[in-house]
């Protein structure tokens, strides 16, 4: 028996993951990777790296970010304190849902984390102050292939949980560009 359930969102690709806990007056125990049980549900990424961020206010934004070839990105991402509102967007050329987004909750008190694959944007919006947010990725950090689309551009349509003069937001992601006339790298490969 897996200790996760996984569930698609509405396009496909990103898969929300559930860990199963085991508690008693002590707390709780749980696993938040496995590579078996995660590769028969059809992931099976070899990640390569762990990241981690704070984000000290509610309504910070990071994001949308990728990475293209040869250093693309899939990143499971999880909360370790606080909440977050988080978002991919496909950005594979020929999907049937390219420039669609999808989003989810994740929180630290249920422990769901969201697998999102190459070919997506991702990013998030905080909901509590001091917001811990960990991820793996199954390729390193690589500034010559590091793209982004603005978070709030209104072509893309995000039903972000804050207003965009309400957003607290890097130098660097306030600069991203909108989707029109994006040039996609990622090409769809079919169902």
């Amino acid at each position: 028996m897996s200790n996760f359930t996984f569930a698609p969102l509405a396009i496909p690709g990103p898969v929300l993951v559930r860990p199963r806990r085991f508690g008693d007056d002590r707390g709780y125990f749980m696993e938040t990777y496995s590579r078996d049980s995660f590769a028969a549900a059809g992931i099976a990424p070899d990640f390569v790296q762990d990241n981690q961020s704070l984000s000290a206010q509610v309504g910070t934004v990071r994001g949308l970010h990728y990475q293209t070839a040869p250093a693309a990105q899939a990143k499971l991402v999880r909360v370790l304190k606080g909440a977050i509102f988080d978002v991919a967007v496909d950005l594979r050329r020929g999907s049937p849902h390219y420039g669609r987004w999808c989003g989810t909750l994740l929180d630290a008190d249920g422990a769901e984390q969201l697998f999102v694959p190459c070919g997506f944007a991702h990013g998030f919006c905080t909901l509590e102050p001091g917001t811990e947010v960990a991820y793996k990725v199954d390729a390193p950090y690589a500034p010559q292939s590091e793209g982004g689309l603005f978070w709030a551009d209104p072509e893309l349509a995000i039903d972000w949980p804050v207003v965009a003069g309400a957003a607290t937001l890097s130098e660097k992601d306030a600069k991203l560009p909108g989707f029109a006339g994006f040039a996609s790298p990622f090409v769809y490969e079919g169902a």
